[in-house]
């Protein structure tokens, strides 16, 4: 007898987006503050667990970043297993700590991948075969001091395997890595919206992961199905505070891992206080429960329905007659900023001011792009399928007049909705903050949940968010590949799908990315 599904209780899923709207009355009323007594810790600590150190010069791949953020797949021909300095590179510029601002009270230390209030609740773990230099086993990966723990020696990918329903990129990976948030982390100042956090902190990382990746050349895989109980005693985490939300399958070998053991003791390994007290949040663990697969074959069928081919969601409601189409020329090759993408991830950071002033439309283009060239994922088929739509308000890009836009990705155009300055409408879409005010374009991404929640019941409110964190964060690099800023940002949820409807009805806001030209602060 197969354990009930709770997946496609998809009332769940939409009452949790619905409580956790943003609207104006909902930001008055809101009575939460900062307890900055209590903050919790950026990093989990494990106290009595000796570090691995890894590399800290790794080699450059001297791939352009616009290269490896458009790349959808690598071909596979022979084996490859990265090597300790290859994983350390991926790790590095997925979520190591690449700067650091000294204040009054202290040292803030920024990651590669853009972060909700800069709060870092997601923790890295591998599940390896032998490497060359590595032996097979579970580890956590510290950005602290930029190393590995083993937590488990030996091969546990066919834990894995028979989580995932017999995933062919999981059972043919050599590195598995886990993502897995802490609830605490990201909720001590967003409440109960956290949960939609982890799609785009999570997604964001895995941008990184997915163009590191493709540098070094290796095949890479988004994996969201899985047996949620199975991998979360493998990491041996508390799932009351730390859950699996993504993998990213890394490499390929060719023979497939041996079953897991039946047995996974619990490790009972300490770790530090991630702060004084932790303010619960129940409505984030119901959400995870309310999206959580319980078993092989559940996964399975889970992901039959994510690869039954979609229809682009841009290319299913026409432009009607008000729309006017304008083409995203390619930018000329020699016009391409050929700067590698290791150069790139340690500039990138989330602009807190911008200029006004334009952007070219050539620069736009290839953000839009080289950002939606697709994301090999277990639930996006065939490669290239989108859930989330894009749509945009065009501020200042020389070529292209101000006004709402929305993308068609199949025609590779920008189709006008209406034509107009909006700079004032999208500082009050965007939370009222100056920032999408200034930019010179803000990139809304909004989504069909109800039918994304038909196909892909529960999970796919897991899976619409890290969507929109994976695109967001291709968008960043583009940006800052073009020496550009960007920037992610909240807003009022109802407040966008009014501003671009009619095209937009029926659809929920799901992430906004501002662009522009970075403004320098003192």
């Amino acid at each position: 007898m197969q354990p009930e599904s709770v997946n496609r209780d998809v009332g769940r899923a939409n009452t949790y987006h619905n409580d956790t709207k943003h609207s104006t009355w909902s930001i008055r009323a809101n009575t939460h503050y900062l307890d900055w007594a209590n903050q919790p810790l950026p990093l989990k600590i494990y106290t009595s667990i000796d570090p691995i150190a890894l590399p800290r010069e790794p080699d450059q791949t001297g791939i352009a970043a616009l290269s490896a953020i458009s790349q959808k797949s690598i071909d596979i021909g022979a084996d490859r297993i990265p090597t300790l300095k290859e994983l350390a590179s991926i790790l590095y510029f997925s979520a190591g700590i690449t700067k650091k601002k000294t204040y009054g009270g202290g040292e803030i230390y920024f990651r590669a991948a853009s972060c909700t209030g800069a709060l870092y609740q997601f923790e890295l773990y591998l599940v390896t075969g032998d490497l060359p230099d590595l032996k097979a086993g579970l580890y956590h990966f510290g950005p602290g001091d930029f190393s590995l723990r083993l937590l488990r020696k030996g091969d546990y990918r066919g834990v894995l395997v028979h989580a995932t329903g017999g995933e062919p990129a999981v059972a043919q990976a050599p590195v598995t890595i886990v993502c897995a948030g802490t609830y605490w982390r990201n909720s001590w100042k967003y409440g109960a919206r956290a949960y939609r956090h982890f799609g785009w902190d999570n997604g964001t990382i895995l941008a990184n992961t997915l163009a590191m990746a493709a540098a070094h050349r290796f095949p890479a895989k988004i994996i969201c199905g899985f047996v949620d109980s199975e991998v979360n005693e493998l990491l041996d985490v508390d799932p009351e505070r730390e859950v699996a939300f993504s993998m990213a399958a890394i490499g390929y070998v060719k023979t497939n891992p041996l079953d897991g053991p039946p047995d996974i003791p619990k490790l009972h390994l300490p770790v530090v206080p991630l702060s004084q007290s932790e303010v619960d949040y129940p409505e984030l663990r119901a959400i995870h429960e309310a999206s959580s697969l319980r078993s092989p074959d559940e996964v399975t069928q889970w992901r039959a329905e994510g690869n039954k081919p979609r229809m682009t969601p841009s290319a299913r409601i026409p432009i009607g007659e008000i729309g006017v189409i304008r083409g995203l020329l390619p930018t000329p090759l020699a016009a391409v900023p050929r700067d590698p993408i290791e150069q790139v991830i340690l500039r990138r950071g989330s602009s807190r001011k911008f200029e006004r002033h334009p952007i070219s439309f050539e620069q736009l283009s290839t953000i839009l792009h080289s950002s939606t060239q697709g994301i090999p994922a277990d639930f996006l088929h065939p490669v290239g399928t989108q859930l989330n739509d894009l749509y945009v308000i065009v501020n200042a890009v020389d070529g292209l007049n101000s006004g709402a836009y929305v993308f068609n990705r199949d025609k590779g155009a920008l189709e006008c909705l209406k034509e107009g300055e909006f700079r004032n409408q999208a500082q009050y879409l965007g939370l009222q903050q100056e920032l999408p005010g200034d930019a010179a374009a803000d990139v809304f991404f909004l989504a069909d949940l109800n039918s994304i929640l038909a196909g892909l019941g529960n999970r796919g409110y897991r899976a619409v968010q890290l969507e929109a964190g994976i695109i967001g964060g291709k968008l960043y690099l583009a940006a800052y590949a073009q020496h550009l800023g960007a920037t992610g940002l909240t807003f009022f949820d109802d407040d966008v799908t009014n501003f671009f409807s009619p095209h937009s009805k029926g659809k929920s806001a799901i992430f906004l990315v501002a662009i522009g030209k970075a403004k320098k602060i003192k």
